[in-house]
């Protein structure tokens, strides 16, 4: 599929974005489990399943999780999409086949398929665990949602990103999702709200490296 300019700097913008906005992923494949489910739960997962699971994640992550600017052979990348569907067709209703899809998500996106990353993350909040008992942590449903946002934007898809955004609350990831609406509204030819929402965004606390220049352009354009 061959991309336009202005379709080639948005999904540099998008991997970029991720980059960004992933740093702690990468960390989060080693402690996930601590950081995100605690102790007690932790030992409610140690059944069989649950361990083979754990080993095909941690296999998972001593295959993509690199040194700081080293890139993933072929070789590496087929070995891990071979572990994610693994973990989705034999462990589709762990945490760590949901971590999987945004890894999946993720090797998509720099292979520039975004019909692929979209269906990864949409996996991934299919499958989200509701209900009192062990429900999937709302910080990586809210992830998952904030980049598929993301990835129908790069589509060419504003207004579909737009109504995802306002299907759910952002929590602590205000910063985020206001900057990603503010993309949205931009690309709708809304500067106004665009501007209000990189404002927001900043209000925020947002880190991203391209905000303030966001905010110029539409200072120009107006």
């Amino acid at each position: 599929m061959a991309f336009s300019t202005e379709e080639e700097e948005t999904l540099e913008t998008l991997k970029r974005w991720w980059n960004e906005s992933g740093k702690s992923l990468a960390l989060g494949v080693v402690v996930f489990a601590v950081g995100y489910m605690g102790w007690a739960q932790w030992q409610s997962m140690q059944t069989s399943e649950s361990a083979a699971a754990s080993d095909l994640y941690e296999a998972l992550g001593t295959t993509v999780v690199l040194g700081p600017g080293v890139e993933l052979t072929e070789a590496s990348v087929a070995s891990a999409r071979q572990l994610i569907a693994e973990l989705k067709e034999e462990h589709g209703d762990s945490v760590y086949a949901l971590y999987g899809a945004l890894f999946g998500a993720r090797l998509a996106v720099d292979d520039r398929d975004l019909d692929t990353a979209e269906q990864e993350l949409q996996w991934l909040l299919d499958n989200a665990r509701t209900g009192y008992f062990s429900p999937t942590d709302e910080s990586l449903l809210i992830t998952a949602r904030l980049r598929l946002a993301r990835v129908i934007l790069s589509k060419g898809e504003a207004q579909r990103a737009l109504d995802l955004l306002a299907s759910f609350s952002p929590g602590a990831f205000e910063a985020e999702y206001a900057e990603i609406q503010g993309d949205a509204f931009y690309a709708l030819e809304r500067p106004v709200e665009a501007r209000a929402s990189y404002e927001q965004a900043l209000q925020a606390g947002s880190t991203s490296e391209t905000l303030q220049m966001k905010l110029d352009d539409i200072a120009l354009d107006s």
